[in-house]
């Protein structure tokens, strides 16, 4: 006699621990922008856009405040779409391509906007996963 043992783990949770789950992960992409951003700027990277400075600070605010509206749309998927884990990261990743436009557009050197295009996409490599790990397939 075999016994088949099922090794696949589905790992949905509450609505609870999705929002938990996803303020935890903006708060982690917030800490590793910055991160990013102060090691650019420490390589000689400038972060003047237009002439003006962007304070590495202001890259964990805007992570974060952009993290969390990533989770309000993971929040509405979570109880309106069919199959949430699959709306959330197909919008997700819409946005961060389109999140890259104004990095490409910018009055800023070349070095500067391919930093902040990294920024964009360390905060979705961390938020974008964490997230939907945590939304019903």
């Amino acid at each position: 006699m075999t016994t088949t043992v099922n090794t696949t783990h589905a790992t949905t949770s509450t609505f609870g621990v999705m929002i938990r789950t996803g303020v935890i992960a903006a708060v982690a992409a917030s800490a590793a922008t910055m991160a990013v951003a102060a090691a650019g700027h420490t390589a000689g990277i400038s972060l003047d856009i237009g002439g003006a400075p962007i304070p590495v600070a202001g890259f964990g605010v805007l992570t974060a405040a952009f993290s969390l509206i990533g989770v309000v749309i993971a929040a509405l998927l979570f109880r309106f779409a069919r199959r949430p884990r699959r709306a959330f990261v197909r919008t997700t990743v819409v946005l961060t391509v389109l999140s890259l436009v104004p990095d490409v557009i910018a009055d800023a050197g070349a070095t500067t906007k391919v930093l902040l295009m990294l920024t964009h996409l360390v905060a979705a490599a961390i938020v974008i996963p964490a997230v939907a790990r945590r939304l019903a397939a």
